[in-house]
């Protein structure tokens, strides 16, 4: 079976569950968005932009029923090294932090990048900077939950 055949007979909450990294607190979002700053400090990111999404959306018309905050943050180093090398990655930069409410709780969610990193493989020095980033980024997740 081809990829695309796989991929076409999987059910959407599956493919969204591939392509995410998730975990869940029982901390208030409130608590859980506190420590973002901090964190991302600790772990060498900097947080380049911050979106409180749900009143972007009600701010157009359409409210919704749970608050989500979306992070843009960046190791510089690594995007560098990323982009000289394989620079139709950007459609993938910055790297997102989403965290919101969900049936009681807080889930803090990124994309899954083991499957994007197996692209520069090719590149072991990039490939082995690119996944301590990633593991570096699990662990700050880790930290705010």
């Amino acid at each position: 079976m081809s990829q695309k055949e796989m991929l076409a007979e999987m059910p959407p909450e599956k493919m969204i569950e591939m392509f995410t990294h998730k975990i869940s607190s029982k901390q208030s979002i409130e608590k859980v968005i506190e420590k973002v700053p901090s964190a991302c400090e600790e772990n060498k990111f900097a947080l380049l932009k911050t979106y409180v999404y749900h009143d972007i959306v009600e701010s157009k018309g359409f409210p919704i029923d749970r608050k989500v905050y979306i992070y843009e943050i960046c190791q510089a180093k690594s995007a560098a090294a990323m982009l000289t090398d394989f620079p139709h990655f950007a459609i993938f930069m910055p790297c997102k932090l989403a965290i919101y409410e969900d049936k009681g709780e807080t889930i803090i969610s990124t994309m899954n990048m083991e499957i994007m990193l197996k692209a520069v493989s090719s590149n072991p020095e990039l490939f082995n900077e690119t996944t301590a980033l990633y593991s570096t980024l699990k662990s700050l997740m880790d930290s705010i939950s």
